[in-house]
This record gives structure tokens, C-alpha cells and sequence, in this order.
């Protein structure tokens, strides 16, 4: 199939590794610019340069911490005018309401609710300006099937949800989209790190992680591409009509009990 993409310029948040960096490479294979972000200069420089040699695209890169709302004005500065913006960088830790600490809800939701708010706003004023662009929000299944001991990600993941879905309603209006994608337990590190931290409160030994991912749908665990592609097809002209849904990609998880 056609995407229909024309080098639209692209800027994926957290995207040294994981499902960011699967989508800096599905949106370079299709010939887009891409410009990806990460805490750290070296770790961002060389997925640059990674994604440049291979893809034989444009490829920016910017390191700083987007829970900060300086270092998110700073990065809409350097990126410029893209024409798509793919919501990713998070890292809201497991644990329950009585195992976390307030000082921890409010720096995860700083990085990844306010942070996702921020830049939307930030871009979609742009956008309403030349009316056009795409803005992708990568949330999480947790906010449609919340538990216990992920309550801070589950609160968090239904919160941008109904953002999606208020702002992807009204977005059209100005010739912008945007959506959602609930990606399911996906074969990342920090898929890992949340089944340890699951299992420290389950059994006292996070060295059980893997008894914490139950039966998955398939057989497995999801792949980062599998989420990437997902993104790219919806985010492209091919796939122009969805705008505040949010897709579960989740082989059904969310049906399962």
C-alpha cells in the first residue's frame, strides 16, 4: 500500500530506544525527516546517527528533560515546523497508591501527562495556523483496563485519553488530527522494569518478573514495530478520517479479564 507521504517532518518524543526509536525508524523508512529526543547526549547522538546511515534521511536529535516545561519551549525552538508529532517519552513507574510517593506521581505525570499537553499545545497551534498536521499520543492499556499496581500509570494513561479525544474532536475544525494508541505489555525495557517492580510487591523478588505477565494473547509479547507500524499507518494520508480515537493494539488484552 501507498502511505501517501510526501518527506513530512516528524518529531518523536523518547525515541532512543523502544517504541520511540521503532518509530523513528518506520516513519524514516518512509522517507520522513525525523527529529528524536532523549535524556542523554550521547545515547540521542548515536541512534542519530544510526537512523541517518541507514535510512539516508534527515535526522535531528535533541537531548534535555521534557518533564520540564523549559526543555519542551527549547525543543520546539531547535525542531522548527514539523508536520507530525508523535507523543512517546514516559516512564511512569508501577506501584501502588500507598508505595509510591507524591513527589514520584507528580515527576512521572510532569514527563509524561504534562509533557504530552504541553507539546500538543505547543504544535497544535502551529498547525491550526497552516491547517495541517497530525498529533499521535503513544498512552498505554492501562488507562482502559486500570489495576492497582500500576495506579499512577493507569491514572495517568486515562487522563490523556480523554485529552485525546477532547482535543482529536475539535482538531479537525483547524485541518489537524489527533489520536491514540494503546500499546499492550510490549518487549521493552521497560516492560521489564514495570513486571520487576510487580513482582517485588507480589512476591518480594523481582527476580519473578516474568510470573507477572500472566498468559499474553499470542503467545507473546508485543514487538516495538508492531506499535510503530500502527502509528505510521494511522498518521498517514492513507489513513486520513481518524482523529480523538484511541486504538488498543493489544491483541485483545483488554477483553480478557
Amino acid at each position: 500500500m501507498n502511505l501517501g507521504f510526501k518527506g513530512e517532518r516528524v518529531l518523536i518524543t523518547g525515541s532512543t530506544k523502544g517504541i520511540g526509536y521503532a518509530c523513528a525508524e518506520a516513519f524514516a523508512a518512509e522517507g520522513c525527516p525525523v527529529t528524536i529526543t532523549g535524556r542523554e547526549e550521547q545515547r540521542v547522538e548515536a541512534a542519530r546517527r544510526a537512523l541517518a546511515e541507514k535510512y539516508q534521511v534527515s535526522v535531528g536529535g535533541f537531548a534535555g528533560d521534557l518533564g520540564k516545561a523549559d526543555d519542551r519551549k527549547r525543543l520546539a525552538d531547535k525542531a522548527g515546523d514539523i508536520d507530525i508529532l508523535v507523543n512517546n517519552a514516559g516512564a511512569i513507574p508501577g506501584g501502588g497508591l500507598l508505595d509510591l510517593s507524591m513527589e514520584t506521581w507528580e515527576e512521572a505525570w510532569a514527563l509524561k501527562v504534562m509533557g504530552y499537553i504541553h507539546l500538543t499545545k505547543i504544535y497544535l497551534e502551529r498547525m491550526k495556523a497552516k491547517q495541517a498536521g497530525v498529533i499521535v499520543n503513544i498512552i498505554g492499556g492501562g488507562g482502559r483496563s486500570p489495576r492497582y499496581d500500576y495506579s499512577c500509570g493507569a491514572a495517568g494513561n486515562a487522563s490523556l485519553m480523554a485529552f485525546t479525544g477532547a482535543i482529536g474532536g475539535k482538531s479537525v475544525d483547524w485541518g489537524v488530527r489527533v489520536f491514540g494508541i494503546n500499546p499492550s505489555s510490549t518487549r521493552t525495557d521497560r516492560a521489564v522494569t514495570l513486571a520487576k517492580r510487580r513482582a517485588q510487591t507480589a512476591y518480594g523478588d523481582e527476580s519473578r518478573w516474568q510470573e507477572t505477565l500472566g498468559k499474553n494473547p499470542l503467545g507473546r509479547l508485543a514487538e516495538p514495530d508492531e506499535m510503530a507500524r500502527a502509528a505510521v499507518f494511522l498518521a498517514s494520508p492513507a489513513c486520513g478520517y481518524v482523529s480523538g480515537a484511541t486504538l488498543d493494539v493489544d491483541g485483545g488484552s483488554a477483553f480478557r479479564g
